[in-house]
């Protein structure tokens, strides 16, 4: 495969993953506004915090290094051993399932059987859904290292659709049922979304004339599977080495990136009272510092050595400590505000950070791809435009002022939201031509093949 056509891949794989993001959170935010209509809040509640974070944590923990240590290295590897290392995620996924799962049940308050049934089955059915998942991690690999971009779209789209589907239709006939309803669906989204990588590779490793065929490095299912061979390392022991440093960092981020949630599991004082409107102001400061560290740290790590990301560890404890002390100050300072104040301090760290090793890492090359960054003034001067007038907006049209007056304020919303997209769409000409041409090149690269 051509550079030209791996980068306009890398770019729909990268936009397809946001798209896909997209939809997930408007569908769970229609299911949950539908499901509320029938079940209480706690039960809800204990899904979308409890139970959701117990799945997370467990297939971040088991997973998460594996995968970044098994896709950072060249075509040129063994398959096999690769292979071999990621089935070790399933065993890794039981023992930390086994051991959250205690947790969840022994540490944390259980919830009064009365108001939340059933809780002990769906702590149990969602690590085991964990487990499901990771079934599917020899093909998740390898279809992201060839770039199989409809794949990860039909299978995530359809298993999350059919769990939604499922959900309403469960919640409708059998809503006396609580906290089973999420255990079954969240065990029916795992299997589908496996099922969907083993049945497209069974079909493509059963067509020898297919192109796509010919470019794997497996001929048959057997070879997915793991494989002792006599005279030979079971796994790589460089990406084993490697996975390692990847764990230590993974474990130090998870407390950094989930830290907020785990607050709310183990103290439950999360109190959001009146501050809805500046929670989320404040939240979008922190998605806009999550979408330049993602790009940022994305780069950081894969151009890192196994030394650096060691050292780069003992940074993430410090700032893990750092993270945690602030989380506390700022949350008796000024409330629920505070979680998402200390997480905005932690990414801005992390993104000072790897702007710093970015820098380094071309500071000889006449390469400066940290210029991007660099808006231009007519955006930065709409951007500053457009918040001052939905600051007026809200001051004279939101939200006692009776209906009309409300979708008026979501109309100066709107047109500042179109001005800006406008002003980005005739500045930023390069960002654009860039995802024309790349985007078009994937476009003609999939009908070719």
């Amino acid at each position: 495969m051509r550079p030209q056509e791996v980068l306009g891949r890398a770019a729909r794989l990268a936009s397809s993953g946001l798209l896909l993001q997209v939809l997930f959170r408007l569908i769970t935010f229609v299911l949950n506004a539908f499901i509320l209509r029938f079940l209480s809040k706690e039960i809800v509640g204990i899904v979308n915090v409890r139970l959701t974070l117990l799945y997370s944590t467990t297939i971040f923990l088991a997973r998460e290094a594996f995968r970044r240590a098994c896709l950072t290295g060249g075509a040129q590897r063994d398959w096999s051993q690769t292979f071999n290392l990621l089935w070790l995620t399933v065993p890794l996924g039981v023992f930390w399932s086994l051991f959250l799962g205690w947790v969840w049940l022994q540490l944390l308050e259980v919830p009064d059987p009365s108001v939340v049934p059933h809780y002990g089955t769906g702590v149990v059915v969602f690590a085991l859904s964990a487990v499901v998942e990771l079934l599917g991690e020899p093909f998740w690999v390898l279809a992201q290292a060839h770039m199989f971009v409809k794949l990860k779209v039909i299978a995530e789209s359809l298993s999350v659709i059919l769990k939604s589907v499922l959900t309403a239709l469960l919640v409708l006939w059998l809503p006396h049922w609580g906290l089973y309803i999420f255990s079954l669906a969240q065990l029916f989204y795992t299997t589908i979304l496996v099922l969907c990588y083993v049945i497209y590779f069974t079909k493509l490793l059963g067509s020898p004339e297919s192109p796509k065929q010919q470019t794997l490095p497996v001929s048959r299912m057997t070879d997915l599977l793991p494989n002792v061979v006599r005279n030979k390392a079971f796994v790589n022991w460089k990406e084993a080495k490697l996975t390692w440093s990847f764990f230590k960092q993974s474990f130090l981020k998870q407390i950094l990136t989930e830290g907020e949630r785990y607050v709310m599991t183990f103290l439950n004082v999360l109190n959001f009272g009146d501050q809805g409107p500046i929670l989320l102001r404040s939240y979008c400061l922190y998605v806009l510092l999550l979408a330049i560290n993602g790009v940022t740290e994305c780069f950081t790590f894969a151009a890192m050595s196994k030394e650096e990301v060691d050292r780069y560890n003992f940074t993430m404890l410090g700032l893990s400590s750092s993270f945690l002390m602030l989380s506390y100050l700022l949350t008796r300072w000024c409330g629920s505000v505070g979680f998402i104040l200390a997480n905005c301090f932690n990414m801005a760290i992390r993104i000072t950070q790897s702007l710093s090793f970015i820098h380094r890492y071309y500071q000889k090359s006449p390469h400066r791809p940290l210029a991007g960054l660099y808006l231009s003034p007519v955006l930065l001067g709409t951007f500053a435009v457009s918040g001052g007038i939905t600051g007026v907006s809200e001051v004279f049209l939101c939200c006692d002022q009776g209906w009309p007056a409300r979708l008026a304020h979501i109309a100066v919303g709107t047109f500042c939201l179109g001005a800006t997209l406008g002003t980005v769409f005739l500045t930023e000409t390069k960002l654009i031509h860039f995802l024309r041409t790349q985007l078009g090149v994937s476009r003609l690269a999939d009908k070719m093949t």
